[in-house]
């Protein structure tokens, strides 16, 4: 059965419209072209008068769908909340009148800008559907925290703390991961004077005392399958027993492993029992602790006399061989640990050699206390450690001095090998040239998560074995929807920063169980109720869809055909772009309301000189920089019909084709930065299409087009003087290019 669709278009004539615009012509350009018979303007339709009058016409005339004439669809969101009914919006305010010079001159053009994008919102319009959700949503509030050291523990006790029910996941037979081996930790406030006592044995007594807390030890999640909001998670113990959890949202907080310190002969470990790691150093401070006493030379049982730490070992490696990264809580960890000898005996000499001292968190509080106790800080390259009986000689480069230099007679060399993320299977992992031994790691096979993903069974990760997110918007979240990272497994950190990281992926975790209970996109498309459908009918069972969905959301029915897991999925529409035969969309996007307001924009003729360039733009980086130059009165030309997109990956080759074929001289695709520094924030969608462009010379060379007619640029958000002057440089050469051929067809 048809829907019954009523629509009503709200032209506003407030913010300067009503003077830079003929909204009488526009209102008729509304009815005769975009057939829309209820068509009203209003002073300020953002006003509560003019809301007021939208919603009556929705509550008491039957609007089913409506179309505003007025600002971006990025501004007065509160205002223009009709959460009931269809609604595209035309961007006359910075789209128009914002960008372009208040001269009679111009006023010709600019006039032409309002009337095409009121024809192409009505017919937008026309072509959507109101989304009513996803019937199949799944209900569970309980979060699975996977990892029960201090970010695990936060997330949990977080969690918990607003009132929704925890899984705690720990695969040893305790609670706290490496901040329970510590002996103590960096100070996270003032005064940064000492080091101060971890608090595990206050997080594990709170966990222990919460009845909303669940807790398993000695423990793996042997399969993860389902969806946010209807995960099931099978939990394996040492004993043999299997138990299943209903969770509506994950954080894997699984932690990290040190660098493996065999690695480095040349920097005397495993050569001489009196260098360690700083793992090591922790224990040799808890077991001094627990007697009572110093920290003594393992090799021979005597007090330490002499330390040195050794910075950035096996880190920072230009060669590809070793760590390429700096794990940042070294330098900190190494200063509090020269604090255990110096607290305990000032007379301990106590050298820490760096190449560069980073002390994030504290600024140089906690630096300058130890200074003031005595710990000597050499800027110095380590070449080598040479054991002699039951002391070290330490030779390095003096980087001060130019010179080479050498500590004789350490009782102990320590060195920071940095953190190793516990992420579990990469099935895209591939080393670099040389770097195999120091990437081991990734060979590993056991999985975090066991995923019942066709596309691996861990979240992926980055080229250093990190979790994948989106870095500078949702740092916590992965390509797997409801599942989200926390702590060192994400990047390396410290405690500090591992208990704001945990409660941060908390927070998204809630939200995206909660999202999940309406049948609602996590973010970026947070509240959105389309999801989307195929007609199978017309598929060709490419797999197209199913291989480039970026999040997993698309799995194959038993007789081949994509099977869409809605609640996956974040609605960027990639698989839209994807499908060559076109017949996957969403209620409020797809194909047609895209192709309709393509079509729907008049072409002069090629005598005409008023060349007609169409620019899809992310609605994520490139559309907010283009308002954001609109609020600057960046001027931009006028022959540009700007239409926003969930995601270039969802840009379907068929609105080129159909914009090249209708008369428009150019075609400029606008989206997010890709490659292994990715800001698009569907991960994939720019670079998937990127790839699909590299392509369309092709149907450009078929149609005897130039090639400069079709261009693709990433764009950043802070591009706000860049994107006018591509556009206007476009246009520039649209000039010199001449006129489509194709006018008038």
């Amino acid at each position: 059965m048809a829907e019954e669709k009523k629509v009503a278009a709200y032209i506003c004539q407030g913010c300067g419209l009503g003077e830079r615009l003929d909204t009488a012509a526009l209102a008729e350009v509304v009815k005769k072209e975009g057939r829309i018979q209820q068509v009203k303007t209003h002073p300020f339709l953002c006003n509560s008068e003019g809301v007021a009058m939208i919603q009556n016409d929705i509550d008491n005339d039957g609007v089913t769908h409506i179309m505003l004439g007025a600002c971006s669809r990025r501004a007065k969101t509160d205002a223009f909340n009709f959460t009931t009914v269809a609604m595209s919006r035309a961007n006359l305010r910075e789209g128009v009148i914002w960008i372009r010079p208040d001269t009679e001159e111009a006023r010709e053009t600019t006039q032409e800008m309002a009337e095409d994008y009121l024809r192409m919102g009505s017919a937008e319009i026309k072509a959507m559907r109101q989304p009513q959700g996803n019937p199949n949503t799944g209900t569970s509030r309980t979060l699975l925290v996977v990892g029960g050291g201090i970010t695990g523990m936060t997330a949990a006790l977080e969690a918990a703390k607003t009132g929704y029910p925890v899984v705690l996941v720990e695969k040893s037979g305790q609670l706290g991961g490496w901040a329970a081996r510590m002996h103590q930790r960096v100070p996270s406030h003032e005064p940064y004077k000492a080091p101060v006592d971890t608090g595990v044995a206050d997080m594990i007594s709170a966990i222990e005392a919460d009845a909303n807390i669940k807790v398993y030890l000695n423990a793996t999640v042997a399969k993860t399958s389902g969806a946010p909001g209807r995960f099931q998670a099978e939990i394996a113990t040492e004993s043999g027993s299997v138990s299943t959890e209903d969770v509506g949202a994950i954080v894997q907080a699984s932690g990290f492993e040190l660098y493996d310190a065999n690695k480095l002969p040349e920097l005397g470990y495993g050569k001489s029992p009196n260098v360690v790691d700083q793992g090591g150093l922790e224990q040799l401070a808890m077991e001094a602790a627990q007697r009572g006493g110093a920290i003594l030379r393992p090799s021979d049982g005597q007090p330490v006399k002499s330390v040195v730490f050794v910075q950035c070992a096996g880190q920072r490696d230009a060669s590809g061989i070793h760590l390429a990264y700096c794990s940042g809580h070294c330098c900190n960890t190494s200063i509090k640990q020269a604090m255990y000898f110096k607290d305990a005996n000032a007379d301990i000499d106590t050298t820490v050699l760096y190449t560069d001292l980073r002390t994030p968190g504290n600024g140089e509080d906690f630096y300058r206390s130890a200074q003031e106790k005595g710990v000597i800080f050499t800027k110095g390259k380590v070449s080598s450690v040479e054991p002699n009986g039951n002391t070290c000689k330490v030779n390095f480069h003096d980087m001060i001095l130019d010179d080479k230099a050498a500590i004789e007679n350490a009782d102990l060399v320590v060195l920071a090998t940095g953190q190793v993320p516990n992420s579990g299977v990469n099935i895209d992992f591939k080393p670099e040239a040389g770097a195999e031994a120091a990437w081991d790691e990734q060979k590993k096979t056991i999985s975090i998560l066991n995923l019942d993903y066709r596309q691996g069974s861990d979240v992926p990760q980055l080229k250093y074995g990190f979790t994948d997110s989106h870095f500078i918007c949702f740092p916590y979240e992965t390509r797997r929807t409801g599942i989200y990272t926390a702590g060192p497994v994400r990047r390396p950190m410290d405690i500090a920063q591992a208990k704001e990281d945990a409660t941060g992926a908390t927070l998204k975790a809630i939200q995206a169980l909660e999202n999940a209970a309406i049948g609602s996109a996590a973010h970026p498309r947070s509240g959105d109720l389309s999801y989307p459908s195929v007609r199978l009918e017309g598929c060709t069972q490419c797999k197209r869809c199913t291989v480039e969905c970026p999040f997993g959301a698309i799995d194959e029915d038993e007789k081949r055909y994509p099977l869409f897991n809605e609640s996956r999925c974040r609605r960027c529409g990639t698989c839209m772009g994807a499908c060559p035969v076109r017949v996957i969309s969403f209620e409020n996007y797809s194909v047609d309301t895209v192709g309709s307001q393509i079509k729907a924009v008049s072409i002069p003729d090629e005598f005409s000189e008023k060349p007609r360039i169409l620019v899809l733009a992310c609605e994520n980086d490139a559309y907010p920089a283009m308002d954001m130059a609109a609020m600057n009165r960046t001027e931009t030309s006028s022959f540009v019909r700007v239409v926003p997109v969930r995601c270039l990956g969802s840009v379907n080759t068929i609105w080129i084709t159909d914009a090249l074929n209708s008369g428009y001289d150019g075609v400029m695709l606008m989206g997010c930065k890709h490659g292994d520094e990715y800001q698009c924030h569907f991960v994939k969608g720019s670079e998937l299409a990127n790839y699909r462009m590299s392509k369309i010379d092709d149907t450009l060379k078929g149609f005897n087009l130039e090639t400069d007619r079709v261009q693709t640029y990433e764009v950043a958000i802070t591009d706000i003087d860049r994107v006018p002057k591509l556009i206007n440089d476009f246009e520039k050469r649209m000039f010199e290019i001449g006129m489509s051929p194709f006018k008038g067809f």
